[in-house]
């Protein structure tokens, strides 16, 4: 592949235009998704007063469809609509969806014990979930795959270009989770979702007006043949006629969670017996030594997404509940904390693991995953001292929030970033697609499993009232000492067999 950016003049500070153009794009995407997270569990349990459990479930449910979707859209992208067409429409979902939320209706109330909800906005309510999983599905693989095809396969400055994307997401993230939740909790629910509209479509335009500098790159492959007719339509409207349908079959499915878990179990059950049954019978020994290794570190990185994203759910509702927040912060304004830490600490570690590797002492995979999954834990660890010092009115210190915040941030930063290494790394060469598949889903089980568990923290049910205060605090803090003593097991544990575990990757062959 020819890179694109042989003309001096297309390019800005030393980086193809094209990448900017996806940093804006990327940036206000993310902008408009974690403007619309930051307020979602919080919408649920106050504006159609969903009991916490329910909540979660539903949280958890909408989480897993976004992570799973990107397989499906990024495989439609390769084969047949290239990456832009792919972005344009996901985006375009994405804008419908965003909007979708702002039409919020009147609060849910209680009639006689019972909550009584507003059947056409709580239908409008799905219908927006749906649009924005599936327009998630075919804008998140394609775009990231765009900057890669911006640089030839060994420029230099491949790195530092995907650094400089990255720091897009994080910035939309950071502004979209303060000024989404604030002014949707602050002066309505509308008013944040509305704004994480504009966010996307203000994304939507700035792909559309730089597209002059992404000429070359994300067309639709050839042989795919958009133009041919397929029942009467042509391939590329038929794509798309199916991606609405996508969304009535989501809208339909993001309301029956119990479902949905079913599923996921199942489908994940049969995709790891089959890992098994491919590494023992397909594979050479050191082949099937990576591939099972791999497999057993995909499953453990189940259990700390599970717990990392919590932030979302419970831990919003632990902060609304439960933290010293001050008068001008509101509870979905901490989950900021995050990417403002992962900005701060990400060319920190980086540095670290580099001047490490030098010295010939850079921590294993399993080792960095090890200590991941710990600090997850020490995280939690973090908000039980926090709760020791509570007041009488059961409020904890906000400073025990942002060290949980710092502490699971670090731990995403020893996980995260070597996990896509080690698919990439270890991977049959046959089966790496597929395996790059299984872990992108294992985030979507987690992000269900995350649900079951912030149900575990249920305070009280839908539109009863909700006993705030030291008994609330004394349930969060029952659930976070299970976790946390789990999650350091599991993490020390994974370190005494870091060793082994990294002789079965066979590095060194």
């Amino acid at each position: 592949m020819s890179s694109i950016t042989a003309n001096p003049a297309e390019e800005l500070l030393g980086h193809p235009k094209g990448l900017f153009i996806l940093f804006m794009t990327e940036m206000w995407e993310r902008f408009s998704y974690y403007g619309m997270r930051a307020l979602l569990i919080l919408y649920l349990t106050k504006h159609f007063l969903f009991g916490d459990r329910e909540a979660g479930l539903l949280y958890g449910s909408y989480g897993s469809l976004v992570y799973a979707m990107p397989v499906i859209g990024g495989l439609i992208a390769d084969r047949y609509l290239g990456y832009k067409k792919a972005i344009m429409f996901g985006a375009s979902l994405l804008v419908l969806g965003h909007f979708g939320m702002a039409f919020e209706g009147a609060p849910s109330q209680v009639v006689n014990g019972e909550v009584v909800r507003e059947t056409l906005y709580e239908q409008i309510f799905y219908l927006s979930l749906a649009f924005i999983i599936v327009g998630v599905g075919f804008l998140k693989a394609s775009i990231s795959t765009i900057v890669g095809q911006l640089y030839e396969e060994h420029d230099p400055r491949r790195d530092a270009g995907f650094t400089i994307f990255y720091m897009g997401i994080n910035i939309g993230a950071f502004v979209a989770t303060l000024a989404c939740a604030y002014l949707g909790e602050t002066y309505g629910w509308k008013y944040g979702f509305g704004l994480a509209g504009i966010g996307m479509l203000v994304g939507l335009v700035t792909f559309i007006g730089g597209d002059k500098h992404l000429q070359g790159v994300g067309a639709p492959p050839e042989g795919a043949r958009l133009s041919d007719r397929v029942a009467g339509l042509s391939r590329e409207v038929l794509i798309y006629v199916s991606g609405f349908a996508a969304v009535v079959v989501i809208w339909q499915l993001i309301q029956r969670t119990g479902d949905l878990g079913i599923l996921l179990t199942l489908f994940g059950g049969v995709v790891v017996s089959w890992v098994i049954w491919y590494s023992l019978s397909r594979c050479t020994p050191i082949d099937r030594d990576r591939m099972l290794t791999m497999l057993l570190l995909i499953v453990l990185s189940v259990f700390f997404w599970a717990l990392f994203e919590q932030a979302g759910s419970s831990l919003t509702l632990f902060t609304d509940r439960n933290v010293n927040m001050g008068d001008f912060f509101t509870a979905g304004m901490f989950q900021s904390l995050n990417p403002m830490f992962i900005i701060l600490f990400a060319p920190v570690f980086a540095w670290i693991w580099v001047k490490l590797a030098q010295k010939d002492m850079e921590p294993s995979t399993p080792l960095k995953f090890g200590l991941g999954i710990a600090q997850v834990g020490l995280g939690f660890v973090a908000l039980i001292i926090g709760a020791s010092f509570a007041g009488e009115d059961g409020k904890v210190a906000v400073f025990w929030l942002a060290l949980m915040y710092l502490l699971h941030t670090t731990g995403e930063l020893c996980l995260s970033p070597v996990g896509l290494s080690m698919v990439t790394r270890l991977s049959v060469a046959q089966v790496g697609g597929m395996m790059m598949g299984v872990w992108f889903l294992s985030s979507a089980f987690a992000a269900y499993v995350a649900g079951m568990i912030a149900g575990a923290m249920a305070i009280g049910d839908g539109g009863a009232d909700v006993s705030l205060g030291l008994e609330s605090l004394a349930v969060y803090v029952g659930v976070f000492e299970k976790l946390a003593i789990l999650a350091i097991s599991i993490g020390v544990g994974l370190m005494i067999v870091s060793p082994w575990l990294a002789k079965k990757m066979h590095l060194e062959d």
